[in-house]
């Protein structure tokens, strides 16, 4: 049985909960906030990366300069629109977005949310996992491989689950300690 395809799944998952984590701002400036903030540049939704220069000059600011000046109010209206949260600062030249300091409710709101998304991908991986065990039920009930094969397979699976479930809370306790010592 290949375990390779099971392990990547896995895997994109525990990539997914990474993207969706660096989403998440913790007081300080991270341009990741910005990845699903689309532009419209002549007509298409266009990554705001892809139109204009990002950069975090200091901790809590990010600073946006497009090289089409003719697109400053699109970027700013896009931001406006998005949930980020933030008001952006338009000085004619860059747009400029100022974090404000995260106050303890909200901290603790953030971890809630944290958690919340780290139990949907540990139920990810727990699907993955009943997905290959099926697999492997299916092949030993087609007589491909011998019932001491599927219980093999079972628990290589479930080792492998046991694993990526351990690097989804290493990860969502460094997240966490990220939020509540900023």
């Amino acid at each position: 049985m290949d375990f390779s395809k099971i392990e990547e799944k896995m895997d994109k998952t525990i990539s997914v909960l990474s993207e969706n984590f660096a989403e998440i701002r913790a007081g300080r400036a991270n341009p990741a906030v910005l990845n699903k903030v689309k532009v419209d540049y002549y007509g298409v939704p266009t990554p705001i990366n892809q139109v204009a220069g990002i950069s975090v000059p200091e901790a809590r600011m990010i600073v946006i300069q497009p090289w089409d000046m003719s697109i400053l109010k699109e970027i700013e209206k896009a931001i406006l629109a998005s949930d980020i949260g933030i008001t952006p600062n338009n000085d004619g030249k860059v747009i400029r977005l100022s974090f404000p300091e995260l106050n303890e409710e909200r901290r603790k709101e953030l971890v809630k949310d944290i958690k919340k998304i780290a139990e949907e991908a540990k139920v990810s991986i727990r699907g993955v996992r009943r997905d290959g065990i099926d697999e492997a039920k299916k092949e030993q009930k087609d007589g491909n491989i011998t019932e001491d094969d599927l219980k093999n397979a079972e628990t290589q699976i479930q080792k492998l689950t046991d694993k990526k479930i351990e690097k989804i809370d290493e990860i969502t306790s460094a997240k966490e300690k990220e939020i509540m010592s900023v």
